[in-house]
């Protein structure tokens, strides 16, 4: 095999080993199934998802990265600095193979322009969340927080545990963005969404993520109306800026049930193109005028919001969805940006709250098989529970697989240790066609401080307290996950989100076993006692539950005394 080819690359499947390892070798293939062409937005320059997130920070690095997994030994960690190797340790046997810390700056420096000027020099990278973790699936990795969130909202607003006849409008197509459609079908509703560059529309559609793309935006809310009168459920791609789909809408008084929006914003140089300009004329400005780019793009994030704020007060439920658009329209002049809820602690928070988030695991053997054996291993297992038994059957009726076969699921405390090591089990026997990896999006119960989403409006004002992400990376380094990753930016942007990311892999050996039972159960623990901490009782419940196995010697908020 080819392993430093830079064009069409595709993650080595099966159960032979290329590494001296299987933590390195699932390593190895994650950083480059985030580059798959079917997966990564924009392989060619080393781009995953959300604007300039990166698997790596130039071809030089990946070569290197490559080339060091392929010879690093069982008792040796390679070291990452924002995309690039920096070292290699020796360590011992449970430790970490890889750990990575990417786009990490002093707060006082943590600023978009001061992070550009050192990218520009070279010498950092934007990891995003899982694009410079290594542990992105392509769409499918946010699909269910989509689902879960739109499940939320619909029994919150409308009653309904579904959308049916009614329209969810929203914008962006990318590695995000791009499964807001499919969660709306799988809810039975009708999606409309806004996307300028024809490319992304185009890799919706192949994927199944979309059933139609449309370029006349009075076409595409005809045609979105009349389904949703009939009750039809339909995904809609308009080939438009958001801002011209959202004035057609208030010109002709039409209120989408449901709204938000998930371009990248929180990057407005790479993530977001202003109004007026098209996907090359942007480029063009963005190479030769960054400032002036990013000025015209700030304009246009101001007017969206505003057109957000508008069809809200006329009806529309509205969301947030964590791109940090709010407070990008906020600085630019939009004084009741924030008037628009955010969807975490509108409807995630409770989940966050029992340790549930997007566990995810990917099959190295490449056969959807496998996946759908784990399907069944997790109905057999949790099959109680209506939403994650609804969800496994919907996931495997809609969902296409990018790259190698993986799924995600929206798992707990005291799930996900017990699913690896079953998991583990059925590796071990045969079964599974080869190891599978288990991660998560950074995006998880007690991994993130990101006070715009993931912990926006903490019963206990905690929101931009960074030190349970911080906890998070070192307790799942001492757990013994394979990689580790930490992170600044994220979905949010830079000076917006420190977040963290382990990833574990099941190789049916005893070691594995021992790995997963002890990160599987710490990674959401830690989440629970963060929440249980700030006053959730959801959170003190599910402590209590499992009181056998948790240690909280000040459980709940603690405040240090006054200094008189």
């Amino acid at each position: 095999m080819d392993w430093f080819r830079h064009e069409n690359i595709r993650a080595p499947r099966g159960a032979e080993l290329h590494c001296l390892g299987w933590g390195q070798e699932a390593a190895l293939r994650m950083l480059m199934n985030n580059l798959d062409p079917e997966v990564g937005e924009d392989p060619a320059h080393l781009i995953v998802y959300g604007g300039r997130g990166r698997a790596a920070r130039s071809w030089q690095a990946y070569d290197k990265i490559v080339e060091t997994l392929l010879r690093l030994e069982n008792d040796q960690t390679l070291l990452i600095q924002s995309g690039k190797p920096v070292a290699v340790f020796r360590t011992h046997r449970q430790a970490p193979r890889v750990l990575i810390a990417n786009s990490n700056l002093v707060g006082k420096w943590a600023s978009l322009e001061e992070f550009n000027r050192l990218e520009d020099l070279g010498l950092t990278m934007y990891g995003q969340m899982t694009a410079g973790s290594w542990i992105y699936i392509g769409s499918q990795g946010v699909i269910q927080g989509t689902f879960q969130t739109l499940v939320a909202l619909a029994n919150q607003h409308f009653g309904l545990d579904h959308l049916a006849g009614r329209l969810y409008v929203s914008a962006g197509l990318g590695g995000m963005g791009g499964a807001q459609p499919l969660a709306a079908k799988m809810l039975d509703g009708v999606a409309l969404i806004a996307e300028v560059d024809p490319h992304r529309i185009e890799r919706r559609l192949t994927s199944g993520y979309l059933d139609a793309a449309l370029t006349s935006i009075p076409d595409a809310v005809h045609r979105a109306l009349e389904a949703k009168a009939q009750g039809e459920s339909l995904t809609i791609g308009i080939q438009c800026h958001a801002n011209q789909l959202l004035d057609y809408l208030r010109q002709e008084r039409i209120i989408p049930d449901v709204l938000s929006d998930q371009t990248a914003a929180h990057d407005p140089l790479a993530g977001y193109i202003p109004d007026e300009l098209s996907v090359g004329d942007a480029a063009r400005l963005r190479a030769k005028d960054p400032e002036e780019y990013v000025k015209q793009a700030r304009s246009s994030i101001a007017r969206h919001v505003e057109n957000l704020l508008a069809l809200n007060a006329a009806g529309a439920v509205t969301f947030d969805y964590g791109n940090n658009i709010r407070r990008e329209a906020f600085d630019a002049g939009v004084a009741n940006a924030f008037d628009i809820q955010g969807y975490v602690p509108a409807s995630i928070r409770d989940l966050f709250s029992e340790g549930k988030g997007p566990f995810r695991w990917a099959a190295l053997s490449g056969n959807p098989a496998d996946i759908y054996r784990l399907d069944d291993l997790a109905l057999e297992m949790f099959g109680d529970n209506p939403l994650l038994r609804r969800w496994f059957s919907l996931a495997r009726r809609y969902i296409q697989f990018q790259g190698l076969p993986a799924r995600i699921a929206y798992m707990g405390q005291g799930e996900r240790d017990a699913f690896g090591l079953r998991t583990n089990q059925l590796v071990a026997d045969g079964t599974l066609g080869a190891p599978v990896v288990f991660g998560r999006d950074h995006h998880d119960t007690g991994s993130v401080a990101s006070p715009y989403r993931e912990t926006e409006a903490m019963m206990d004002g905690s929101d931009a307290i960074a030190d349970w992400p911080i906890l998070n990376a070192m307790l799942n380094v001492a757990s013994g996950a394979h990689w580790v990753a930490f992170h600044h930016g994220g979905g949010t942007g830079i000076g917006y989100s420190l977040h963290a990311g382990a990833n574990t892999v099941a190789d049916g050996s005893s070691e594995s076993a021992e790995r997963l039972a002890r990160v599987l159960w710490n990674d959401p623990g830690l989440g629970v006692v963060r929440h249980a901490d700030a006053g959730y009782e959801k959170s003190k419940q599910t402590l209590s539950a499992f009181q056998d196995r948790f240690d909280t010697p000040l459980l709940g908020p603690t405040r240090v005394p006054k200094q008189e």
